[in-house]
């Protein structure tokens, strides 16, 4: 059993030491652990420092990508180094690093293969009033688009099993916590959370750059993902405002008919007519969306076996092609 703690890093020399200096190198129920940074471009000594304090390997991203692309790449490098477990946290040591152990736990026990560190938010002295309703809103709505049990979705500290770190695909470009757990959410991957502790503050988010920011980008997020895995669903949910308002105007229309008003009420069956068009349309989007996800479900079982298969790399570092 070898686990791999990842850490995704943008310039971050002086607070890199402190959180390594935290990681555990033996954890009971695991053989191996091992360390991997993903360096997102960095313009600091941030390889130079982690190398220094023994980190086993270095994801070395030319330019800055974004915290979504480095969580990426740093799951399917880990997935190449043979991890069964991934835990990633965040190299400014805001999460405690003593509560892996625990994190890993539901995995080891095989109650969960995504696991996500519940933050004690109402107790963090450097979370302002909104920013603790905003990070409960936004749970909750994550909540009920994945129909997961999670208590913190924004938390960036979790581990991730082997078969689920497979079959994660993350599109946007802002973050991956949201979409990571809606994703895995409705493709039936099981989820928990376990309550964590956090030290303090070391510097101030780099993702949170303003409130309005987050939300929005947070929101896109949300709905991006819900068109992605269930396309029919979305569209089903957003044709019924225009479908009941025609319906009423057409109903409208017939009983002013019957009434034998002497107007012809042309402007409301116009709207009627356009409103209904609508709906249809987005029926038909929907359609048109379920068959691609049909395709994709086809080519993510594709992606699923080449991520299994070892690469070349693996093999001539093995010796078995040699």
């Amino acid at each position: 059993m070898k686990l791999i703690i990842q850490i995704p890093c943008l310039n971050e020399e002086e607070s890199l030491p402190e959180a390594l200096a935290a990681l555990p190198r033996e954890i009971p129920g695991v053989d191996k652990v091992e360390w991997l940074i993903i360096n997102d471009g960095s313009t600091d000594r941030t390889v130079e420092v982690a190398r220094a304090h023994g980190v086993d390997h270095v994801v070395d991203l030319p330019v800055n990508r974004g915290l979504a692309y480095a969580f990426m790449a740093g799951l399917k490098r880990c997935l190449a180094e043979g991890a069964d477990i991934i835990v990633n946290t965040d190299a400014d040591n805001q999460y405690n690093a003593d509560d892996i152990p625990r994190l890993i736990q539901p995995i080891l026990e095989r109650r969960a293969q995504m696991v996500i560190g519940d933050r004690p938010i109402s107790t963090i002295a450097h979370f302002s009033w909104i920013k603790r309703k905003l990070q409960w809103l936004g749970t909750k709505v994550v909540r009920m688009a994945s129909q997961a049990d999670i208590h913190d979705a924004p938390s960036g500290f979790r581990a991730i099993a082997r078969t689920a770190a497979l079959e994660i695909n993350v599109f946007d470009t802002y973050t991956y916590t949201l979409e990571s757990i809606i994703q895995a959410g409705l493709s039936k991957i099981p989820i928990t959370s376990v309550p964590i502790r956090v030290n303090g503050e070391t510097r101030p988010s780099r993702l949170l750059r303003s409130m309005h920011n987050y939300v929005w980008r947070s929101m896109k997020s949300i709905t991006r993902t819900f068109f992605i895995y269930k396309p029919l669903m979305t569209f089903f949910y957003l044709s019924l405002p225009p479908l009941a308002i025609g319906a009423a105007l057409v109903i409208r229309w017939m009983l002013l008919f019957a009434g034998g008003t002497e107007r012809a009420h042309v402007p409301s069956l116009v709207a009627a007519s356009c409103l209904l068009v609508l709906a249809a349309l987005m029926w038909i989007a929907g359609l048109l969306g379920e068959q691609l996800l049909v395709t994709r479900r086809m080519i993510h079982d594709l992606q699923l076996r080449m991520r299994d298969m070892p690469s070349s790399y693996d093999v001539l570092k093995d010796g078995s092609a040699l």
